[in-house]
């Protein structure tokens, strides 16, 4: 195994966050807004201590992706460089996105609601896998 590109996970942590920017504010943000009402947990925290969270665990997501690039090692990764997409695509595809949709029909989110954060997070992951590729 090799080390973690730590620059690497603090590089992913920015590229992901950039794109929530992005994607919860002129992409999809009128969307999303028009069917969620802020619950009680984001009315009440300021809107640094949400960056604050919202960047800790992204980073503890791309630390995660750094350490699963790492176990695979970087020979590997340069002979076969779309492992980082499959990989990162593949933990959003296969984890992240299945566990946000059970989540969410349990406490019945909207369709549209549901479909534009899956798509984010699909986004980000291929972001931080594409990251991590730029930067081997």
């Amino acid at each position: 195994m090799g080390p973690i590109d730590w620059t690497g996970a603090i590089a992913a942590t920015l590229a992901a966050g950039l794109i929530a920017l992005a994607w919860y504010g002129p992409i999809f943000g009128m969307a999303k807004a028009r069917k969620v009402a802020p619950g009680k947990i984001a009315v009440r925290r300021r809107p640094e201590h949400v960056v604050a969270i919202t960047g800790g665990l992204l980073f503890l997501s791309a630390a995660m992706m750094g350490h699963m690039f790492a176990r695979v090692g970087g020979e590997t990764l340069a002979a076969k460089p779309w492992l980082y997409f499959m990989m990162s695509g593949g933990l959003a595809g296969a984890f992240v996105i299945p566990a946000l949709l059970i989540s969410y029909s349990h406490i019945r989110v909207a369709t549209r609601v549901a479909l534009i954060d899956a798509g984010y997070w699909l986004t980000a992951y291929l972001a931080m896998g594409g990251v991590f590729w730029l930067l081997a």
